[in-house]
């Protein structure tokens, strides 16, 4: 605020726009922390037999579970709820196990997988409809990006909040199903053409 707006008391763009509470908190050194431990991003490691220091694997998830905390406390606040658990509750307990003994690689989704996750149109979505991680309604949002999980049409969440999770956890957080496909061996090939193919030489 400048001098001129003090002596003639003038209410500054601050003082006069009601204070937007943020969804979620900053996750930007949570981020930072990932690009040191996702050996699997070819733009942070050139190596692909690199391997994550367990300190940093164990900072990911402290960092996220702790964030998480956070959301957990402001959800109590607004909603007057006496904290019984829950989701979000389960979540921070997963993520303090690993950050106390962190595994030996991360688990979580490449950016690709979620980038083709389904996005719910927002005309799809009734007003009560809510995020079952940060429990606030996706329409509150002035530009919500809700994506559907592939394990069930019912599991829709913010993409700013799931994301975060999927980079440590390849499993949807609702019914912890796995959600990275594994890859099936090819078919055999069928028993006619190795019958022709050994015609050709007998």
């Amino acid at each position: 605020m400048s001098g001129y707006e003090v002596e003639h008391n003038i209410p500054t763009d601050k003082e006069t726009k009601p204070e937007q509470h943020s969804r979620r908190p900053d996750l930007s050194t949570f981020f930072s922390t990932l690009e040191l431990v996702d050996t699997s991003n070819p733009e942070h490691h050139h190596n692909a037999h690199a391997q994550p220091q367990p300190e940093n694997t164990a900072a990911a998830f402290r960092l996220l579970a702790n964030a998480f905390e956070m959301m957990r406390g402001s959800e109590e606040r607004d909603n007057g709820a006496s904290g019984e658990g829950g989701l979000l509750e389960s979540m921070i307990e997963y993520l303090r196990e690993n950050a106390d003994d962190p595994p030996s690689e991360l688990k979580g989704v490449p950016d690709s997988f979620l980038d083709e996750l389904e996005r719910v149109p927002n005309k799809s979505l009734k007003p009560t409809d809510t995020c079952p991680i940060c429990v606030n309604p996706f329409l509150e949002d002035q530009y919500p990006l809700v994506v559907q999980l592939p394990c069930h049409k019912d599991h829709r969440f913010d993409l700013d909040c799931i994301r975060p999770w999927l980079k440590l956890n390849s499993t949807c957080p609702l019914d912890r199903k796995e959600l990275l496909k594994k890859k099936q061996p090819p078919p055999p090939p069928p028993d006619d053409d190795e019958e022709d193919y050994d015609d050709m030489y007998a």
